[in-house]
């Protein structure tokens, strides 16, 4: 950080360490004996694609990565905002291969040019009557919940309203605190609606 980004008060943003996802199998532990929160197997990347012949290449590396160590299939899947899920699932549930797929994916993403475009990753829980997502943000190094509720049975104009469970949010971000290095402005706490796995 330069003298100008001092006395204007602007400070460097925090360089992603993908190494936080570790502290998944934690949280999971945790989220599970305080709440009965559990993990579905279900994992993803969320990136902006890139147009071309590379990201191709890119996501037949990433197969084989994964591949290579009797890991799952990566399933591909768009959501309505234009960005790209690498979605990765274990059968049954495991939270510590899950880590270490989504971490493959994400190193070779970035290893291969491409961490400009990555966006986050999203684990994902239940606890048979709530889905929440554990978000990591990539440009941030840090995470945040995400609960969306469902059955309100408000609509506008015919189509669902989609709310957040707010509440569990910050229940959730206190509780995981000493597990993950949680995002504390709220702000940066975006919605993934239509994310693979909620």
């Amino acid at each position: 950080m330069g003298l100008f980004d001092s006395i204007l008060g602007r400070s460097k943003p925090a360089k992603p360490d993908l190494d936080n996802l570790f502290g998944l199998p934690s949280a999971a532990v945790t989220l599970e004996a305080s709440l009965g929160f559990h993990a579905v197997g279900s994992g993803a990347v969320a990136f902006r694609a890139p147009e071309g012949r590379a990201f191709a290449d890119i996501q037949a590396e990433v197969q084989q990565l994964l591949d290579a160590g009797g890991g799952p299939k990566v399933e591909v899947d768009v959501d309505s905002y234009g960005y790209t899920w690498l979605v990765v699932r274990t059968d049954p549930p495991d939270v510590s291969s899950l880590v270490t797929d989504l971490h493959a994916v994400n190193t070779t993403l970035q290893d291969s040019g491409f961490g400009s475009t990555l966006l986050c990753s999203l684990v994902t829980f239940t606890d048979g009557a709530r889905t929440l997502g554990l978000v990591y943000l990539f440009k941030q190094g840090t995470f945040y919940p995400f609960a969306p509720m469902v059955g309100t049975g408000r609509t506008i104009e015919g189509a669902p309203v989609q709310q957040r469970d707010n509440l569990l949010e910050i229940q959730l971000r206190d509780l995981l605190a000493d597990d993950l290095r949680m995002e504390r402005d709220t702000g940066r706490w975006f919605a993934v609606w239509g994310a693979p796995g909620l």
